[in-house]
């Protein structure tokens, strides 16, 4: 039995390690939760082994407003109503910050800033955070929430309900 499963994860790893070789990206398909409209996707590629450049489209924000946008630690996105994502993703246990602090969680994205028609687009190049590894945002969610974040409330940024969510997958 475990020759088999071995046997299994090699061959697995196989058909990921090429993948692999050259510049990894992945990318999250963000869906609404209960009582939104939010949609879009979020897509990440690699830069460096701590460095990755976020591109961001999605729609269905509430008209010119602000959502704080971060990586939650699990990739579940079972309940209605977001909280099965669990907390900021912060392998490092920093404080909650803006993305440009120098101290701030592997999570932490900032806002998403919505246009007049409820459309928000983002590019932004995060370092501290990888696709693999400690710092791995692979399997994790990305959570876009009800209110602006305000960089300083802990551990959260005070921002409200999760309107969107998805989970971080493996991209071409």
């Amino acid at each position: 039995m475990r020759r088999g499963i071995a046997t299994l994860a090699l061959l697995s790893l196989g058909s990921v390690i090429p993948a692999l070789a050259a510049d990894p990206q992945a990318v999250a398909v963000i869906h609404p939760t209960k009582n939104s409209k939010v949609e879009g996707t979020v897509k990440f590629d690699w830069v460096s082994a701590s460095e990755v450049k976020i591109v961001v489209d999605v729609t269905g924000l509430k008209p010119n407003s602000q959502h704080g946008f971060h990586i939650h630690e699990f990739g579940d996105v079972t309940a209605n109503d977001g909280m099965s994502a669990g907390g900021h993703f912060n392998p490092k246990k920093k404080k909650h910050a803006g993305p440009k602090d120098h101290d701030h969680h592997s999570g932490d994205m900032g806002n998403l800033k919505a246009d007049a028609s409820g459309k928000a687009h983002l590019e932004l190049t995060m370092k501290d955070v990888a696709l693999f590894g400690q710092d791995g945002i692979l399997g994790r969610a990305v959570v876009i929430h009800a209110d602006q974040d305000d960089f300083k409330t802990q551990p959260t940024g005070n921002s409200g309900d999760r309107i969107g969510i998805g989970v971080i997958g493996l991209g071409k």
